[in-house]
């Protein structure tokens, strides 16, 4: 990715100069920096950031020309511009654009004339400057599909062997987990929620959203997973109960690299906590700590599923 903003930095910068040297403006090249700070990552923050820079560019070149006009082209009136325009430009909500300016009004002061000609080479400069850059994205954005879709997979085969995990600390309580699984899940989970975001902002037109719903439900998910593992860790001793519950995060193994709502999983836990009604209370006080973090493990679980059920399409036979 940023081996590819680079090239469409190139791309703008070279453009706005040639358009701006065969038009036969002065400083040709401050059409190319104009088309560097016009560029961004996304079509629509592009979009903005060229209308802030142009809008602050024209507050700020009429500020330049009543006080250079006035006072005249003196160093010391530049940091009296700056006390003046610079609040101005913030608040009509133009922040962005206050670097552009400065290039602009630097331009008239070492100029060191206030006229027509002057005024509108700036203008020229930078509509072409800044056209050129919001062309350039406007052009071509690259497709994140693949790399959504790549991100999915990684993600929900950090989710399967998080489950792969539960299944064995249930089995064996001896066993101890470090958790890796759950940092790498977070880790792409925040990759594709930052990607989901930036493709939507690269939609002009229209956005399904699908793959920020994906990903903000892995998120919640997730945290319903960290959850789960603090219930985990507080079965320190093997019984049926365990072992039952463990069969089911192994189907949810499998069942979370699906992309449709199975609803297999939900019918294993129904079920489950129906045998778990029959069953006879316990006879110890270890005992019934160990089915008490299970009980409320199948509880978290009917959440976490909830979550798939209501973002995930459903599964046709």
């Amino acid at each position: 990715m940023f081996g590819f903003r680079v090239i469409k930095t190139a791309f703008a910068a070279f453009a706005a100069v040639m358009i701006a040297h065969v038009v036969g403006i002065p400083s040709a090249t401050s059409a190319g920096l104009l088309a560097i700070l016009g560029l961004d990552t996304t079509i629509k923050r592009s979009v903005k950031t060229v209308v802030d820079r142009f809008f602050a560019s024209i507050v700020g070149l009429i500020v330049a020309c009543i006080l250079f006009g006035i006072l005249g082209f003196h160093y010391w009136v530049i940091p009296l511009y700056i006390l003046i325009a610079f609040p101005l430009i913030v608040k009509a909500t133009f922040k962005g654009g206050i670097v552009t300016n400065a290039v602009v009004v630097f331009h008239v002061f070492n100029a060191g004339v206030i006229s027509v000609p002057v005024i509108w080479t700036e203008v020229q400069l930078l509509v072409i400057g800044l056209g050129s850059a919001m062309l350039v994205n406007l052009i071509y954005m690259p497709n994140p599909e693949e790399k959504l879709s790549k991100i999915r997979s990684e993600a929900d085969e950090c989710f399967s062997l998080i489950f792969a995990q539960f299944a064995r600390t249930l089995r064996h309580p001896d066993y101890v987990w470090d958790g890796k699984e759950l940092i790498a899940a977070d880790r792409k989970v925040a990759e594709g929620l930052e990607l989901a975001r930036r493709s939507r902002e690269n939609q002009v037109l229209k956005s399904d959203g699908f793959w920020g719903v994906y990903f903000v439900m892995r998120k919640q998910q997730l945290e319903s997973i960290q959850t789960m593992a603090q219930l985990v860790s507080q079965v320190y001793r093997q019984i049926s109960q365990a072992e039952l519950t463990a069969e089911l995060f192994d189907r949810l193994e499998q069942d979370v690299k699906s992309e449709h709502y199975t609803g297999k999983a939900a019918e294993m836990l129904k079920e489950l906590e129906e045998r778990f009604k029959e069953m006879p209370l316990p006879d110890t006080r270890e005992e019934f700590e160990v089915r008490s973090a299970i009980l409320q493990l199948c509880r978290e679980l009917t959440r976490y599923l909830g979550m798939s059920k209501k973002d995930k399409a459903p599964h046709i036979m």
